[in-house]
């Protein structure tokens, strides 16, 4: 026990709130606080994802102008998603497909999949001295449809200022299923800006269309908003350690994201520079949002066997200094 303090939640802690009014009415919020200047907030109700993040009071993530946004207005055909596409810093995409609609092996499947629109059914929370962990399930599952459970635990450190997302994914069918996964991390102002610096140490970098193309030899470069700005994506590579990183000097502060590349061998930059559409996705994922018939196609689709798992581990550090990212 600490003689200094009354209640633990004085230095550090989770907080549950619930939203009212708007389109968020009743949804079910963590406010998580580290202790040490590092705060995010957990979704219950959005796939346990993270809508905000804050470090030493600057704000991280980027929010849509539609706001939070409950599961019960989630609109699944063609590409509703995005009427309800908080974005937040963290949005969970899959988990029976990622990327643009359309349909695979019978299936018809939507943008970027269902999973970041179901509730967690169970979640709670628990700490000690050395981290606070936030534990989640979510249920994919349905009659004559997928049967897949997705179980997170999001690890806050308290001796630094870093978090780690956990993931297990199981087939609880009794036939193969696919299996898509992309972490959507949205960046957004003041973090972003025309004065932050990007940092995706890959071996390569390739432009997803023609639009991208267009700007492939400044694909680290970030702009001002851009009226009408239409979106460009780049994929890229990494050999074993994936890493991206984001610093800006305005505000003396960045983030670095770090991943095992062969296990998340596919990573999307997301960049729309867009007026209010103002947000860098730095995204890392078991495969590219072109859709999940071309993941078929390319024989990269990640496929769950009856009670097979698969895990996929991504961690989230603070940056108070521009070389900290090389660390």
């Amino acid at each position: 026990m600490n003689p200094y303090i009354g209640h633990e939640s004085q230095l550090c802690g989770v907080e549950e709130h619930r939203l009212v009014g708007g389109k968020g009415d009743g949804m079910r919020l963590l406010q998580v606080r580290n202790g040490k200047g590092m705060e995010f907030t957990v979704s219950a109700d959005r796939c346990a994802d993270i809508a905000r993040l804050s470090f030493r009071g600057m704000n991280m993530g980027y929010f849509s102008p539609c706001g939070y946004v409950a599961p019960a207005y989630y609109d699944g055909q063609g590409d509703g998603f995005l009427k309800s596409f908080t974005a937040g810093f963290l949005t969970t995409c899959g988990l029976c497909s990622v990327g643009k609609p359309g349909v695979d092996a019978g299936e018809e499947l939507p943008l970027h999949g269902t999973i970041a629109n179901t509730p967690a059914e169970h979640i709670y929370w628990e700490q000690d001295e050395e981290e606070i962990r936030i534990h989640a399930r979510m249920n994919d599952e349905g009659i004559f449809s997928r049967k897949l459970i997705l179980d997170r635990v999001i690890r806050c450190s308290k001796r630094e200022n870093s978090f780690t997302i956990e993931d297990v994914i199981t087939n609880r069918g009794d036939s193969e299923y696919p299996v898509e996964i992309l972490y959507h991390m949205n960046m957004g102002y003041p973090l972003l800006s025309e004065k932050a610096k990007l940092y995706i140490p890959s071996v390569s970098v390739e432009a997803r269309n023609e639009r991208a193309q267009e700007g492939i030899g400044s694909w680290d470069q970030i702009l001002t908003p851009q009226p009408q700005f239409e979106e460009q994506c780049y994929y890229h590579q990494f050999e074993k350690e994936g890493r991206a990183a984001i610093y800006n000097p305005e505000i003396g502060q960045g983030l670095v994201i770090t991943f095992d590349a062969q296990n998340l061998p596919f990573f999307t930059e997301w960049k729309m520079m867009g007026q209010r559409d103002y947000v860098l996705g730095l995204e890392p994922g078991n495969c590219h949002p072109d859709g999940r018939a071309k993941m078929r196609q390319d024989g990269r689709l990640t496929i769950l066997a009856p009670g097979e798992q698969v895990r996929y581990q991504v961690k989230v550090r603070m940056l108070e200094d521009e070389a900290e990212w090389l660390i």
